[in-house]
């Protein structure tokens, strides 16, 4: 580990329990037969315990000295061929995995976090299970339920497609550099959902536009979603509500509102 220097502009605090690392190894324990992608795995620490329990493994690292690192045999039993050096949000994932179903796993850079989740939502047709580590605040809010303030976009969009489950909080000291903040491990497992009953890239706007103005009402931050001159409905209970009052099953109620309104409006 000496040789690998944790390099701040890449978000990098590396762990230094072992006992941490085995147990979010052991998140993806219930997919056993499922080949596994770790997302920066560094100096191995986490990369050990996957492949100690016989895990078809590709790592993804873009530090360079990590890769020489790792492709020096210091983790033993990891192959040369199965370390990938490449910008994980640059990734082409299905050709990585040969279109395969795969669980990812990975101690994530703080400072990409949510656009490694966004890219988890566009490749939900083969990540069947998602588990790491990431800041504790980003974590808890992947995970929120309707009704949690700290409900957000990735709440609901990955909610769509996702059981969200935060499993444990790891304290800042047991990593160097220490982060300022605490972290926390969650998973996402695939719920079987394949049509969520909505346009979903129309949720996506939705859903973005409205927690864009999470202060307002759904009816007036859906306001620039409709054709001038289109009006919320009066009688919509939806109306009266914010963003993170609404479940996953009323923003599909809502989108197929707004398409409807959307299709219906008048000619201008």
């Amino acid at each position: 580990m000496a040789n690998v220097k944790p390099k701040k502009s890449l978000g990098q605090h590396f762990l230094t329990d072992m006992s941490v690392a085995q147990r979010i190894a052991a998140t993806i324990d219930d997919c056993p037969n499922l080949p596994v992608v770790e997302v920066g795995p560094g100096t191995g620490v986490l990369t050990q315990y996957l492949l100690a329990a016989g895990r078809d493994l590709t790592v993804v690292e873009l530090d360079s000295e990590s890769v020489v690192y790792l492709r020096q045999g210091h983790v033993a039993g990891l192959a040369p061929e199965r370390i990938v050096e490449a910008d994980f949000l640059r990734l082409d994932l299905p050709a990585l995995v040969g279109g395969r179903k795969f669980c990812l796993i990975g101690n994530y850079p703080y400072n990409i976090s949510s656009q490694i989740f966004f890219k988890v939502l566009d490749c939900r047709d083969l990540v069947e299970e998602c588990t790491g580590m990431l800041q504790r605040e980003v974590a808890e809010r992947i995970c929120a339920r309707e009704g949690s303030k700290t409900r957000g976009i990735l709440s609901v969009l990955l909610q769509v497609w996702y059981d969200a489950e935060y499993l444990f909080t790891v304290s800042e000291h047991v990593f160097n550099p220490p982060p300022k903040v605490k972290s926390g491990v969650i998973r996402l497992k695939r719920n079987g959902v394949t049509d969520p009953g909505c346009d979903f890239q129309l949720m996506r706007t939705v859903v973005k536009t409205t927690f864009g103005q999470r202060r307002k009402t759904i009816r007036n931050s859906a306001r620039g979603l409709l054709p001038a001159g289109t009006v919320f409905p009066a009688d919509s209970p939806l109306g009266a509500l914010r963003p993170e009052q609404l479940s996953v099953a009323q923003f599909v109620e809502l989108t197929n509102l707004i398409g409807a309104l959307r299709t219906n409006a008048p000619e201008q």
